[in-house]
């Protein structure tokens, strides 16, 4: 399968969008989520015990939620894109190893695997996520 050059730009913008996704939970710079999603978008953290909601009710669940997890990585890879048009679908694999903090000073690591199962939309402002869905694949050593 030969790609054209609009099709190359438009699976690297949104492996780009899942990857600064990541890298915005990971440093806590929640409200930049704005730039990830839709102003309608539909977020379902549901899976692994989050809320489900819009752009704002998932910030707003991070910022309060977050603090318990001093330190966590959300390693994003086998990303399968398919572009069609101006919307596109995929399935994105994530490893998230967290710290948790407890009792006494202490922390406790555990692991997460999950998908995410995404829409995206190309706006005026670049690609975005309209639909994002949390698909649970294991939790490992939870407290």
């Amino acid at each position: 399968m030969t790609l054209s050059l609009q099709e190359i730009s438009d699976r690297l913008e949104i492996q780009d969008l899942v990857y600064n996704y990541s890298a915005i939970i990971d440093q806590k710079r929640f409200d930049e989520l704005r730039d990830i999603f839709t102003e309608d978008a539909h977020i379902d953290f549901s899976a692994l015990g989050g809320p489900v909601g819009g752009r704002q009710e998932i910030i707003a669940f991070l910022h309060k939620v977050m603090v318990m997890f001093p330190n966590h990585q959300h390693l994003n890879a086998n990303a399968q894109i398919t572009v069609n048009g101006d919307t596109a679908t995929g399935r994105v694999m994530c490893f998230n190893p967290q710290e948790i903090a407890m009792p006494e000073n202490k922390t406790h690591i555990f692991m997460c695997g999950l998908w995410y199962i995404d829409e995206y939309r190309r706006t005026d402002a670049g690609w975005r996520i309209s639909r994002r869905i949390e698909e649970k694949s294991y939790v490992f050593n939870m407290p």
